[in-house]
């Protein structure tokens, strides 16, 4: 691999990582939210809290992804 690719496959795998991370964690903090509220919805029963999490970190990675090849799609143009 050249300087170039790995330079953006690092970008997309760092980015991939941090969606992965800030998408779990924000779906997770949902959950026990709603689970605690005074109000218990029912969306809050059936859906399972794990469940949740990991549709949060796979929305996450498919962000941090895009995100990255965005970034790096600008740059090649700006130059």
């Amino acid at each position: 691999m050249d300087r170039k690719t790995k330079r953006l496959l690092l970008l997309v795998v760092s980015c991939s990582v941090t969606g992965v991370i800030l998408g779990g964690s924000a779906s997770w903090a949902q959950s026990n939210i709603c689970l605690h509220a005074s109000t218990v919805t029912s969306e809050c029963l059936t859906h399972d809290p794990i469940t949740k999490t990991i549709e949060g970190m796979s929305t996450g990675l498919v962000a941090g992804a895009g995100a990255a090849f965005g970034a790096a799609w600008n740059l090649r143009h700006e130059e």
